[in-house]
């Protein structure tokens, strides 16, 4: 945890109780009908959380895309970061990408890049983003990236992932701590995915599966994690892991840095080095001038950093040739019934 979080999370923690209060009450407030929530005519599945930071949503997102190619969908993120301000954002129309990182945002640009075909767009208000989608683009259903506290759109499939290492941070809600709402907000959920389990954890992600259900009996527990792919170079070409240099300095800025630098190591990656930079880091002269630094002493032949990351980096020169390793979710077939089953039951 970054110090800057710690400090907030410290001087947070009286008001924690107000404001999962507030959360509840407006959660009761949807539940009761006091607020409406919009029907869109497609089934619509939302990808999200409970906790602030990573849990693996992007990636999920993509399995979800490539997973539901017939059904013609559409992905609406929020767009965090990005400069377009528009009601309606249209990174990607599914042929052409038409807004750059800065615009879109991250997120969305990367899932833009990685589907091709996939139309993607950004809106604050996910009721506007998905019916530009239906009216506009033809979706045949609707992927909400992020989308778990978005309540005022109706969703036929809820899913609430949680990273392994992570699980619910301090168990605390905001501003005291990790978690975005009371716990209590899980049972709006349709199923849990445990993401990023591996070896290394896997006797952790079973006593969160107990854990979860045995809280929330009859919301089924699914654990997910990552298949190594592949190396992308820098200028978008892909080669084989076993083609790549004998060594690496590995950076990145995410959210859970040493989760990546695991999976680097898990895939065979051998790491002379690593760097951890802030979350959503843009990589300007002065980051780039301290990784030059930082790694100036390595005897790595390359740098790799995650793919996410490689989008920022386009067109920085660097000291060294730069890749980013490329991964997919692994789910078992458990899972993609479930969603096809309750998508299909939706109509």
């Amino acid at each position: 945890m970054s110090e800057h979080l710690r400090l907030l999370y410290t001087f947070g923690r009286p008001f924690s109780p107000f404001y999962s209060v507030a959360m509840s009450l407006r959660a009761a407030f949807y539940q009761k009908g006091l607020f409406k929530q919009q029907r869109l005519p497609v089934p619509v599945i939302s990808v999200g959380n409970l906790t602030l930071g990573g849990t693996g949503k992007t990636p999920m997102v993509i399995y979800l895309a490539r997973l539901l190619a017939a059904r013609k969908p559409v992905i609406v993120s929020r767009g965090y970061g990005g400069r377009a301000r528009e009601r309606v954002n249209v990174v990607s129309d599914g042929r052409t990408i038409c807004l750059t990182a800065p615009a879109a945002g991250d997120e969305p640009f990367f899932l833009a890049e990685n589907l091709p075909g996939v139309p993607v767009l950004t809106s604050r208000n996910r009721v506007d983003g998905g019916r530009y989608a239906v009216e506009h683009l033809g979706a045949g259903a609707v992927i909400l990236d992020d989308g778990f506290q978005h309540l005022g759109l109706w969703r036929d499939v809820n899913l609430a992932l949680f990273k392994v290492d992570s699980f619910l941070g301090n168990n605390r809600v905001f501003p005291g701590g990790d978690m975005r709402e009371p716990l209590k907000a899980l049972e709006r959920a349709d199923c849990f995915v445990l993401t990023c389990v591996d070896e290394d954890n896997r006797k952790r992600a079973e006593a969160i599966n107990r854990a979860l259900n045995k809280r929330f009996a009859g919301i089924p527990v699914f654990m997910t994690g990552f298949r190594p792919l592949s190396l992308v170079t820098a200028d978008g070409g892909e080669i084989a892991l076993a083609d790549g240099p004998a060594s690496f300095f590995g950076f990145c800025g995410l959210a859970n840095p040493h989760s990546f630098q695991r999976s680097l190591q898990l895939a065979g990656i051998k790491l002379d080095g690593f760097q951890v930079f802030r979350d959503h880091c843009r990589y300007f002269k002065p980051e780039l001038d301290f990784l030059h630094k930082q790694s100036r002493g390595s005897a790595a032949q390359a740098y790799i950093t995650s793919e996410k990351d490689l989008v920022k980096l386009q067109g920085r020169q660097l000291a060294k040739p730069l890749y980013a390793l490329r991964m997919e979710v692994a789910a078992g077939e458990d899972f993609d019934r479930f969603v096809l089953e309750k998508l299909e039951s939706a109509g």
